[in-house]
């Protein structure tokens, strides 16, 4: 029997609409919107919303304080920056956030693939570099939101007698995520964080992944959790799911698609480099495993793989990582409101759920009916979640 996980959702907050790369069917990024997105997240019984973040994203740390009074249970994975961030400013905002939302923040570590868009923000760190000031970035975060006072002094950072006097409402901090497919990034995951973070590549390379990533943590006596981030298009046929998938990449011409990849090159990540490769950026390679979709990847960076297909074939593809050690799903759609609700109404009934995902808060439950009373008499039946 597989285990059993939880399903995160995804805020897109540099943008949605209907099609990749076109402003046809494309929605601006508001409150109203982003309101919905988490709302509709929250009473559907996601475990929580992943904020992306870079140049070309509203800040993540903005929006999931917004957000953090409009929602329930609902828990905010938001990024901190080594290198962006003084560690002990950054101590103090995720102290704060999570006292104020009663425990639901979660922590997203990166440190940036883009050369050229880290010199626009002020770093001109290489890439193992950056995860040396990431290290010691996090020697100090961790030590000052365990109450710590903190003296350090590394290569790259420097702090004496730092505290944070108000402490955050997990013991000893919210949990630290964290993705990196190169050794530095995996040394770093293992030595501070919780949750080592996968971008959706086919079992076999997920499962590569995360074997590296447990000898690590072992050698220091840590074990992980781990996650995967991946796109979905569910539909009630696999027939369906396909065409919505050629349907999303339907505005792309190859000149778009020929800039989109030039600019990818020209980072120094691993993991997008593992992406990449996948498709090589042509139109007739991206089905790269049974139901593995790469079409995304074609012109977004990071996550560039998707699910296709019906909603058992989607079941199983995920049960088929839960066998591998995967216990979260961080899980995107074009256009993410109608999405969130696809994928919950057709996939979880069908996924080994743990209790933080998949029900309604408890002090917001509804017996029924659900669905439309049909002839003002017959109530629909309800749906079981699967075991």
């Amino acid at each position: 029997m597989s285990g059993e996980a939880d399903v995160l959702w995804f805020l897109p907050t540099h943008g949605d609409g209907r099609y990749l790369g076109a402003s046809e069917g494309a929605r601006e990024v508001t409150l109203s919107y982003l309101r919905q997105i988490a709302q509709g997240a929250d009473e559907l019984g996601y475990y929580g919303v992943l904020l992306p973040t870079g140049r070309s994203c509203e800040d993540s740390w903005v929006v999931a304080s917004a957000l953090v009074p409009l929602t329930k249970r609902l828990r905010f994975l938001v990024a901190v920056r080594p290198g962006l961030q003084e560690p002990a400013m950054a101590a103090r905002m995720a102290a704060t956030l999570d006292r104020l939302s009663e425990g639901r923040l979660l922590i997203n570590v990166v440190t940036g693939g883009d050369p050229v868009e880290l010199r626009g923000d002020g770093v001109f760190l290489a890439h193992d570099e950056r995860y040396a000031v990431t290290d010691e970035f996090l020697h100090i975060w961790r030590g000052l939101l365990r109450g710590d006072t903190v003296t350090y002094e590394g290569r790259h950072l420097r702090v004496e007698e730092g505290r944070v006097i108000f402490p955050p409402r997990q013991d000893p901090y919210p949990p630290l995520y964290f993705g990196g497919s190169s050794p530095a990034g995996i040394e770093v995951a293992a030595e501070h964080c919780d949750v080592y973070l996968t971008w959706g590549e086919p079992p076999a390379g997920v499962a590569e992944k995360i074997a590296t990533a447990r000898a690590a943590a072992e050698k220091r006596g840590k074990t992980f959790s781990y996650g995967i981030r991946l796109h979905v298009i569910v539909r009630e046929t696999e027939a369906a799911a396909w065409e919505a998938a050629e349907s999303l990449i339907s505005r792309l011409d190859d000149a778009t698609i020929a800039r989109a990849q030039a600019t990818l090159q020209r980072q120094d990540s691993v993991g997008q480099s593992r992406m990449m490769a996948l498709h090589g950026g042509r139109r007739d390679k991206l089905v790269v495993s049974p139901n593995l979709w790469a079409g995304v990847g074609l012109v977004r960076g990071g996550a560039g793989t998707a699910l296709v297909g019906s909603a058992d074939q989607v079941a199983d593809r995920m049960k088929e990582y839960i066998d591998l050690g995967i216990d979260r799903f961080i899980l995107s759609g074009y256009p993410h409101l109608e999405e969130a609700y696809r994928f919950a109404e057709l996939v979880f009934p069908r996924l080994p759920l743990r209790s933080t995902t998949g029900v309604a808060p408890s002090h917001a439950r509804n017996d029924g009916p659900f669905g439309e009373v049909m002839a003002n008499d017959i109530v629909p039946s309800r749906r079981v979640a699967a075991h």
